[in-house]
């Protein structure tokens, strides 16, 4: 949940940064470009009050004079040009120039065109296109010579953008350092804000898994995060408490009522025998009667090892699986061979697992008993230990009729038997002390087909 939350709060998060950034970015520049422009206007400005003295081209007497004038304007602007490296000049409405720093003429097309233009109507010079970073252009500023109440002449400054772009540059990247700086902050408190949402929901997460494995002691312990969280955490607890209450009750039952009617049992089963001294030796009725009487005895047997099996905590310690399945195997020989069945072990001959020894042996032997009850003679049962680093797996095959896609989904279920199997001996209840037995170390059992024919159960373990 963290990869998928985590994501999305810093996509939000940059999206804010840039909808904040990209607008002062722009701001700055524009405010760079302003403060130019403004001093370029002020520039004009002077100059065009030093030109309102010689607007007219000089003619006659006032020869000397008036070319006094337009060398001070002349001075003016070449000095201008040398101290600042801008080019200016002072133009007739003709176009003919006044003064101007040398080589400058009127711009014949662009934006110092269009400066010149609104000028000479009157209108000044008004805030030139913004000129970005990465644009190598020029910046027209221009100011109308007005005398007598009329536009006589325009004043043109051309200045270059090297700096301006790059004081724009700098202030941009000290914006990007900020966004990152604050990019940064935001993804940690992402980080914190997450780790806070989701840690009870992580300790939820792994209690469930300790519960659903079998740990069914365990808690959710105390921890930070929302209310809401806290209080599922505390819900969570109150059910698992609940549950296992009500299945400490089912599991004294059982085990109180397997106990309970076994006395009776052995009484009922001793009067049977007693009962059976006085009928005719041979008798269907009483033999039915004792076969009977016994599977039920059975029942409660198995029942009691299944509350118990259930209730009792796994003593889990470091085993060799294929030490004991070949242990398991040499025991259940001496019966396979009086079945005509012949039983192997093959595989790892040693494999470190982690589990509990007697509940393991007491599992193998449940499953190869039930394979050799359902084995031919002359068949085989084949004892197979695998180990894959992760887990060990334990895999008894027999060669006897298997089951179909519909009991396979039943098997192991309490009291289930095929119906093809209702006379062979049993109860129903040894698959499913099977798996309490594994599910209370962390095992689990599963079943498959077994090809050509028969059944195949894989004990596995960590």
């Amino acid at each position: 949940m963290r990869t998928r939350l985590l994501p999305l709060l810093i996509v939000l998060m940059a999206g804010v940064l840039l909808a904040l950034g990209f607008p002062l970015a722009v701001s700055l520049a524009a405010a760079q470009q302003q403060k130019v422009v403004i001093d370029r206007i002020d520039d004009t400005a002077r100059f065009a009050g030093l030109a309102q003295y010689v607007t007219q081209r000089p003619t006659g007497s006032r020869q000397v004079q008036k070319d006094e004038r337009l060398a001070t304007l002349q001075k003016q602007l070449i000095r201008y040009h040398a101290v600042y490296g801008i080019k200016a000049g002072v133009f007739y409405r003709d176009g003919d120039v006044m003064a101007s720093t040398p080589g400058f003429e009127v711009p014949e097309s662009g934006e110092g065109d269009e400066a010149f233009r609104e000028a000479l109507a009157g209108r000044g010079s008004h805030n030139p296109r913004q000129v970005w970073p990465w644009q190598n252009r020029r910046l027209y500023v221009a100011s109308s010579v007005i005398r007598d109440g009329d536009v006589v002449a325009v004043v043109v400054t051309d200045s270059p953008t090297g700096k301006m772009r790059s004081a724009t540059q700098d202030g941009w990247l000290v914006i990007g350092a900020g966004e990152a700086a604050a990019m940064l902050l935001a993804i940690g408190a992402a980080l914190r804000l997450t780790g806070w949402v989701l840690r009870p929901v992580r300790v939820l997460d792994a209690t469930t898994h300790d519960i659903a494995t079998g740990r069914l002691k365990s808690r959710v312990a105390a921890a930070g995060g929302p209310p809401e969280l806290r209080r599922l955490a505390r819900s969570f607890n109150e059910m698992a408490d609940n549950v296992q209450d009500v299945l400490e009750q089912q599991r004294a039952f059982v085990a109180d009522a397997s106990h309970q009617l076994r006395n009776p049992l052995a009484a009922l089963l001793l009067r049977i025998e007693l009962l059976a001294l006085e009928l005719p030796e041979g008798n269907e009725e009483i033999a039915s009667v004792r076969t009977e009487g016994k599977r039920l005895a059975q029942v409660l047997d198995d029942l009691l090892d299944l509350a118990l099996a259930e209730h009792a905590a796994a003593d889990l310690r470091l085993t060799d699986i294929g030490e004991l399945a070949a242990e398991r195997v040499d025991a259940w020989r001496p019966l396979a061979d009086d079945r005509g069945v012949t039983l192997s072990c093959e595989g790892l001959s040693a494999a470190t697992a982690w589990a509990d020894p007697v509940a393991l042996s007491s599992a193998l032997d449940a499953v190869i008993d039930n394979a050799l009850k359902f084995t031919p003679a002359g068949e085989g049962v084949t004892v197979t230990v695998a180990s894959n680093g992760s887990s060990a797996t334990i895999v008894v095959a027999d060669g006897g009729p298997g089951l179909t896609d519909d009991e396979l989904e039943r098997v192991g279920d309490r009291f289930w038997r095929s119906g093809r199997h209702q006379n062979v001996k049993g109860s129903g209840l040894g698959l499913s002390i099977t798996r309490a037995l594994l599910a209370a170390g962390g095992g689990s059992i599963s079943f498959a087909r077994n090809a050509p024919r028969g059944l195949r159960v894989t004990v596995r373990v960590p």
